[in-house]
C-alpha cells in the first residue's frame, strides 16, 4: 500500500513462557492513510493491521482509539470500539503470523491507533 503512515505498537502479553521470548510489542503493525473522500468532503482512511511474527499468532487485540467513530460502516466482526481509548481488533480472534486484516473509515479527523495489548 502507498501513501500508508506506520505507527509503532506498545505492550503486549504473552500467554506462554516460551512464547514470551517469540513474541514482541512490535509484531503488530498498524499502518493508515489517505483513501479518497466520500460526496459530503469527509475523508476517508484505509487502515491496515498486520502480525508480522512469522510463528506466534495474536488474540484478543487491543487499539488506543480514543473516542473513534466513523461515517461509513467499519465492521464490527473487523474492528469496533468498546470503550473510550478502546477498540478491539478482528473480534478479539487470532490474527495468524503473517496475516493482516483492512478497514475503511470515514472521519473530520484521521485517528492514531496505537496497539495496547494483544495476547500471544
Amino acid at each position: 500500500m502507498t501513501g500508508l503512515l506506520l505507527l509503532s505498537s506498545h505492550e503486549v502479553k504473552g500467554s506462554a513462557t516460551n512464547q514470551m521470548s517469540k513474541c514482541s510489542k512490535n509484531d503488530i503493525s498498524v499502518a493508515q492513510g489517505p483513501a479518497g473522500t466520500l460526496p459530503g468532503g469527509i475523508s476517508q482512511y484505509l487502515v491496515q493491521i498486520t502480525n508480522t511474527n512469522p510463528q506466534v499468532p495474536f488474540a484478543d487485540i487491543h487499539l488506543n482509539c480514543k473516542d473513534f467513530s466513523s461515517a461509513i460502516l467499519v465492521s464490527p466482526e473487523i474492528f469496533r470500539r468498546i470503550a473510550v481509548d478502546d477498540c478491539l481488533v478482528n473480534d478479539g480472534r487470532a490474527l495468524a503470523p503473517g496475516a493482516a486484516l483492512s478497514f475503511r473509515y470515514a472521519s473530520t479527523k484521521q485517528y492514531p491507533l496505537p496497539v495496547v495489548s494483544a495476547t500471544c
